[in-house]
């Protein structure tokens, strides 16, 4: 691993316009569990009982009681861990512009990383379905179930949920970032559910390099990475940066 450490690090610090596409692996290690695989929340529930827009406008307070609950929790007690921080880094040495993320924990823009699109909406807030209100997740008094805004409306959570559409204007900033960018780093995820799979592919199709940080490989790793850096992403991260410090002599 040491040898590819460098290699990344050498072609990070030559890089003029890098991007990350980042999924529920980096997150792991924030104590917050990943909703597909081992693990998973979809192993302890029916996503289409508990995590679609009709589910959720037939009965919002069971979805709230079983899921949103639950997650709510998880997240407001979650941290940046070694990647998230890492990749923070990265911005401030103006190496990494943009981070498209399948995540919805807001822990990108906890660690400092300040351009970050998010796929699949933020779980960080909550929006009145009535007023249009919005509140902080943190800040929700889960007293009553569904909680309500002071209009009377219902708060529904920022993320896309089964059902609705990723919003054209995140999927076109997605897709243009992946054109401009030089090299993407493809961390914590297989890049296997669109749309999401195709951003390392515009990427590498535009002349990006790629460079694959996870656990394991994975089928991006045959079809689209330069090569892949198996490991814990916060581990790696952690290291990476260091190595990038010190050939930039920081």
């Amino acid at each position: 691993m040491k040898d590819l450490i460098h290699r990344a690090a050498g072609d990070l610090v030559r890089s003029t316009n890098a991007v990350a596409l980042t999924g529920a692996g980096i997150s792991v290690e924030s104590g917050i569990p990943p909703f597909r695989g081992k693990g998973g929340l979809w192993e302890r529930f029916d996503p289409m009982e508990y995590a679609h827009i009709d589910a959720f406008m037939k009965n919002p307070a069971k979805v709230w009681d079983v899921l949103i609950k639950e997650m709510k929790g998880i997240i407001d007690n979650a941290r940046p861990n070694n990647a998230h921080k890492g990749l923070a880094k990265l911005e401030k040495l103006g190496i990494l512009k943009t981070i498209i993320t399948q995540n919805v924990d807001g822990l990108h823009q906890m660690a400092g990383n300040t351009d970050v699109i998010e796929f699949h909406g933020n779980f960080a807030w909550q929006r009145c379905m009535e007023c249009n209100n919005r509140c902080e997740t943190k800040k929700i008094d889960i007293g009553q179930i569904p909680p309500r805004c002071e209009c009377g409306g219902i708060y529904k959570p920022e993320c896309i949920f089964f059902g609705e559409m990723i919003p054209p204007q995140y999927l076109r900033r997605s897709e243009m970032a992946a054109l401009a960018c030089d090299t993407i780093l493809v961390i914590g995820t297989s890049a296997g559910v669109q749309p999401a799979a195709t951003i390392p592919l515009i990427a590498k199709q535009a002349g990006a390099k790629v460079i694959e940080i996870n656990l394991e490989r994975t089928p991006l790793s045959k079809e689209s990475s330069d090569y892949i850096i198996l490991g814990k992403a916060g581990e790696v991260l952690k290291t990476l940066t260091t190595e990038i410090e010190r050939l930039l002599n920081i």
